[in-house]
């Protein structure tokens, strides 16, 4: 069953007027509405098209957050093949939050790692929604200096509202592994490749994703902190979550403008929750195209690569003021 954002409610009614005629036509219980509901049909599709078209930054945020949208072990079961993943950091234990291990992507070996936050209450839990501990940025450090000793290149697939903020995670050393992950992601010697496909949030999300390339979902954020928080630190109100997602230039569209992100991966009418096979279809090719791109390099230009590209983006940001 489709589930409706609050914004979506003159779309959610067309909709339904939709699927009741179309009801009404396979019961036999209505004669010559083929040409009625083919004009709804048509009003929809243009009435949710121009609504995506002008997503404010907030309206953005919760399509980046929709539940149905594809999460990390849904793009491992149709872009790789003989997925197996790896656990624990050989430190502490085993972080649910962050998924990784080896497969084949279009036949060639590759390195996987993501947030997951899973799809229902249980596995919400189970995978604390996406947010990680200090045992997961280190399993992290793990998965890619195996991948950096065997010459295999990272994909990094973000979705994750921020690192675990517990105490536990705390006692742990959260901020040095964090670090740790971001430090060995920026000198791996291989190809690495980083897709926000929801949430990138804070330090959560950098600690995969300072790679040689990295693209967003056209609906997706990527944000230093979340807006509620940021709201909350600025105006102690985080009814001002809005105004924040509108001020702290988070969208696709922003970052690719600022130089920040590389690519934008376009998403289906409606966001990737309406169709999401053509959704991480569409981020498989951008991940072959990315790759190819980068697989005649040598480890030291790699390095260098990674290195001009992050630095670079202070100076434009510099420029932009």
């Amino acid at each position: 069953m489709r589930s409706y954002l609050d914004f979506e409610k003159p779309v959610a009614e067309l909709e339904t007027k939709v699927d009741e005629l179309r009801a009404l036509a396979e019961n036999g219980e209505a004669v010559s509405i083929g040409e009625e509901l083919n004009k709804l049909q048509a009003k929809a599709a243009k009435a949710l098209a121009d609504l995506y078209a002008g997503l404010t930054p907030w309206q953005k945020i919760q399509v980046a957050r929709h539940p149905q949208r594809p999460h990390f072990s849904d793009y491992v079961r149709q872009l790789f093949d003989e997925f197996t993943p790896l656990a624990g950091d050989r430190l502490f234990g085993e972080d649910f939050a962050i998924v990784g291990g080896f497969g084949r992507f279009r036949g060639e070996p590759i390195c996987v790692i993501g947030q997951e936050k899973g799809s229902d209450t249980s596995s919400r839990l189970h995978h604390n929604f996406g947010m990680a501990r200090p045992e997961g940025y280190r399993k992290a450090v793990r998965l890619m200096e195996l991948a950096d000793r065997f010459g295999l290149p990272v994909v990094s697939l973000v979705d994750t509202a921020g690192a675990f903020p517990g105490i536990d995670a705390e006692e742990r050393g959260q901020a040095e592994a964090i670090a740790r992950s971001t430090d060995v992601s920026l000198l791996l010697g291989v190809p690495n490749v980083a897709v926000v496909v929801g949430e990138g949030g804070s330090g959560g999300a950098i600690a995969i994703a300072a790679a040689n390339r990295v693209l967003m979902l056209e609906h997706s954020v990527y944000t230093v902190a979340s807006p509620e928080a940021s709201a909350s630190i600025l105006w102690r109100d985080s009814a001002k979550a809005q105004e924040a997602a509108t001020s702290m230039k988070i969208t696709a569209q922003d970052l690719l403008k600022f130089g920040i992100i590389d690519l934008i991966v376009t998403e289906p009418p409606g966001g990737a929750h309406r169709d999401p096979q053509a959704a991480i279809g569409a981020v498989g090719e951008a991940l072959a195209k990315e790759l190819a791109g980068l697989a005649n390099l040598s480890r030291e230009q790699l390095r260098q690569f990674r290195a001009d590209k992050f630095l670079a983006m202070g100076r434009k940001l510099e420029e932009k003021r």
